[in-house]
Order: C-alpha cells, then structure tokens, then sequence
C-alpha cells in the first residue's frame, strides 16, 4: 500500500491543521519533505484554490499555497518521492497549460509527477476566475482527455466537445511517457470518471462503507489505485494507528493520505520515522 502525506503547512483547514503550522515556513515544509523522502514515503501533496471567499474560510480555511511553485521548490529539496497535486481544479486552466506547467515539474523532478485533479466545487472561486461553472463536470471528463494526449508528447493535438488543438508545439513536456492522473471527488460520478478515464480515484469525505460500496459497483482496473485519507494519526498509539490503517486496506485502498499528529516541526519528523517503521508492520 502506497504511504503518502497531506503535506503540513501548505494547506491549513482548521479542522486538521496543527496551531504550529501557522508560524512555519518553506524551509519548514522543505526539511519534512526531505525527511519523508528520506523514510521512504511514497507521495505528498499540495492542493490549489486560487482565492476562497472570506465566507467560507471558517470551514476551508484560507491558506493554500500555489501547487506548482510548492511543488517545484520541494523538487529540488528531494530525490524520490512523488510529488501530487490534490487536487488541481481543471476548470481553472485550459490542458495545454497544464501539460506545459506541470509537464515541466514532471521533467524538472525526474518524472515524479502525480497529477490529481478534480471539477472543483467553489461556485464563487469559479465566478471570480471566468471559469465555466455549469457544465464543469463535461468540461472536466474532456480535459482529462486532452490531458491524456497531451501530458507526454512535444506536439500535442486533440479534438473534444470543449478542447481543440493541432499543431501546437509543447516544450518541455513531462518525462513519464504516462503520468499518473488521480480524479479527486467524493460523487458516483467522480469514481466513474477516475475508472473511465484515470488511473486512480482520491475520494474525501465518504465513510467506509459508502467507499466499499461505490467500489463493488464497478470492475476496477488492475493497477488502479484507491488513495484514501486518513488522520491525523498519531503513531505512538500503535495499535489504534495499525487498526485504522488495515481497515483503509480493506475497504480497497491501495494507497493512503496522512495526516499526522504533532506538535512542532521536530515533533513531525520523528512522527513520521515512528510512522513508517509502523507502516512496515501492515
């Protein structure tokens, strides 16, 4: 089962960040991306909304660092482990934007690229941005498409309901000559969407049962992955932290996204070298 991190720091909902985070900086994020990539931890993440109306900040809170530039920076800091967007909103960028920034992320990190995305769910953000709201969903399912034709090639073209292109030169592109894309969304249609179209579904939200039962619903592929969250997690309690995870690995989860329990930098790195010694126990 693949090990991930909902990195600390970069994303901070008040219902999961720690009060430490708030005072913490890149070298902060940097040091423990080093340290899980030097554990053996298989991804970490960094999701993207552009701007959150004040109103909803209670709940989604307002701190959300840019995916591309994080992600770039922690490349650089870093030797093996793979670097997830979770999630890019397709609605906000056209494919071939994409494919040329995050191509060159994938180029720039040694083809350690994952590719999360998802329709996006903030009618406002959407308004702000003269992004399509409506039919996001269609929009959605047609850039992945496009995305697939265009991620790893130097001349891209693809012909749907909402993307056209042909002769179009994209330098750098990604080095993966298929870059995993993982579909984020906690609706039927979004795992109908990872299974058709991607290589791994990310749900949110959705209690165990929901997820087995969504699941048992379609033939998955093999090679398919199922990431499912999980925390915050604290490994000194080793039996409740072993519990929770093989009860993910149950549900189908082939990979999962941790969030740990600590209370400072320090705190988290050695939680995370308890963690994966645990880990190496599933």
């Amino acid at each position: 089962m693949l090990i991930g991190l909902s990195t600390p720091v970069v994303v901070q909902t008040p219902a999961a960040a720690s009060p430490w985070e708030r005072g913490a900086g890149i070298e902060d994020v940097a040091r423990i991306a080093e340290t899980a990539d030097h554990l053996g931890f298989d991804f970490l993440t960094c999701s993207e909304h552009v701007a959150v109306p004040a109103g909803d900040a209670a709940v989604r809170g307002a701190v959300y660092w840019d995916p591309l530039a994080t992600l770039g920076f922690l490349a650089a800091r870093t030797t093996r482990i793979r670097l997830a967007t979770s999630v890019l909103v397709l609605g906000y960028h056209h494919p071939l934007e994409i494919a040329k920034r995050y191509g060159t992320l994938d180029r720039v990190s040694g083809g350690r690229l994952v590719l999360g995305v998802g329709v996006g769910s903030l009618r406002a953000e959407f308004d702000i941005l003269g992004a399509s709201w409506q039919d996001r969903g269609a929009r959605a399912d047609d850039a992945i498409r496009a995305l697939r034709a265009s991620l790893s090639v130097p001349e891209p073209s693809y012909g749907g309901e909402f993307y056209r292109y042909e002769a179009m030169l994209v330098e750098p592109h990604a080095a993966q000559p298929r870059v995993p894309i993982w579909v984020g969304g906690r609706s039927r249609r979004s795992l109908r969407r990872a299974v058709e179209l991607a290589d791994g579904w990310m749900p949110f939200g959705l209690r165990s049962a929901e997820i087995a039962e969504m699941l048992s619903a379609h033939d998955i592929p093999d090679e398919f992955d199922v990431v499912l969250p999980v925390g915050p997690l604290d490994p000194g309690a080793r039996a409740e932290c072993l519990k929770r995870l093989r009860a993910l690995r149950d549900v189908g989860a082939t990979g999962v996204t941790c969030t740990v329990a600590a209370s400072s930098v320090d705190h988290y790195c050695d939680q995370l070298a308890s963690l994966r010694a645990l880990v190496d126990e599933l």
